[in-house]
């Protein structure tokens, strides 16, 4: 697969972006060199290694839950456009009949 102007001209489009005709050609010539490297990680043979789940090798970095810098109800809601007191008030984003 290679990037050509007509998948550039529809990549703009979709992200609603306006590029330069030589930003164009930076983004062809980066987007070609990205599929370069990537057919060659496709080509090398490699039976028999694990995957890389961490970098560090120590695994993720997990804390204890707690409870902290909490803010009161009535504090929370000083500033809402609408709140019933208890509740913020926001407009109905899901309509769940068929």
């Amino acid at each position: 697969m290679t990037i050509d102007e007509t998948l550039i001209f529809r990549l703009e489009h979709l992200a609603r972006l306006e590029l330069r005709p030589e930003e164009r050609e930076a983004l062809k010539s980066d987007l070609n060199n990205i599929l370069k490297m990537v057919e060659t990680l496709e080509g090398l043979d490699l039976t028999g290694i694990e995957p890389l789940v961490y970098v560090s090798g120590s695994g993720a970095a997990l804390r204890e839950d707690e409870i902290r810098g909490q803010v009161a109800v009535g504090q929370a809601l000083e500033n809402a456009p609408e709140q019933d007191g208890s509740y913020f008030l926001v407009p109905k984003v899901i309509d769940l009949k068929k």
